[in-house]
């Protein structure tokens, strides 16, 4: 699997943690708990590959950081 950076903080609007991923734009999941979040957010990554790839949108190399389960 492709490890990006992810960034999670929480927001106090929504009362949950976000993920998000700064290699590739508005590429961010939410949850209740930092590990949900994290989940949530290799999902959406997993999706942006699957878009990605037959569009021919160029990915980002990841740099690496917090590695999701």
């Amino acid at each position: 699997m492709t490890k990006f950076e992810v960034i999670p903080s929480w927001s106090e609007n929504d009362r949950t943690i976000t993920a998000e991923v700064p290699e590739l734009s508005d590429c961010t999941s939410h949850g209740p708990t930092k590990q949900a979040a994290l989940k949530n957010v290799d999902v959406v990554i997993g999706e942006g590959m699957q878009t990605a790839q037959p569009s021919g949108w160029t990915v980002p190399q990841p740099r690496g950081g917090l590695v999701c389960p």
